[in-house]
């Protein structure tokens, strides 16, 4: 996006801004012990509020994209689908933490839950985080959410086969993403950053 002109913020959650990275290693620190899923949750909106007022919506009132590595899409699948924690909860304390701000688009990667556990698994050097480590029925309840939301908002929720190469997904993604861009008649500037 950047080489066609348009100024592209990116940014990862939890974590963007100090405190969030502060929260992203508290909470997925293997060696933290058990978290209680509230607790965890609480962490999670207080990274995106603090992320949002600091990073997201100054690059957005500046005229930047703002390419965020999760967001609302996954507090509804991990804690609303893998914890439990009831949707009316996540809606109403993520509507604070963001005062209302959605994606215009959200890029789900679909794969089977062995797959998405061998590859977090299969990471040089690294030691599985403490989500990472949760057991397959964990996973297979965030995936289900997740397909959950797709299906509820297919206009916003791209879901994508996970298993396509890497270069195939940049280039579905990049696409979609200048079509979208230019239907709303978002024009590059020019000027990358």
């Amino acid at each position: 996006m950047r080489a066609t002109g348009y100024p592209v913020l990116l940014t990862r959650e939890p974590g963007g801004v100090p405190l969030g990275e502060g929260i992203r290693n508290l909470v997925l620190s293997p060696d933290g012990g058990p978290i209680h899923p509230t607790a965890e949750l609480l962490l999670f909106i207080a990274a995106r509020a603090q992320h949002v007022s600091e990073r997201i919506r100054p690059a957005l009132e500046a005229g930047q994209i703002v390419v965020c590595d999760r967001f609302t899409d996954a507090t509804l699948a991990y804690q609303g689908g893998g914890r439990a924690v009831p949707r009316d909860l996540l809606a109403r304390l993520d509507e604070a933490a963001t005062g209302g701000l959605c994606p215009d688009r959200t890029y789900l990667l679909d794969v089977d839950v062995a797959t998405g556990v061998a590859r977090a698994g299969g990471r040089a050097g690294q030691k599985r985080d403490r989500i990472e480590s949760e057991d397959t029925g964990f996973f297979e309840s965030v995936r289900r959410r997740y397909l959950e939301l797709a299906a509820e908002d297919p206009e916003r929720i791209l879901l994508l086969r996970g298993t396509d190469s890497r270069e195939d997904l940049a280039r579905q993604m990049l696409i979609d993403a200048l079509t979208l861009l230019r239907s709303r008649d978002i024009q590059p500037s020019r000027t990358s950053t």
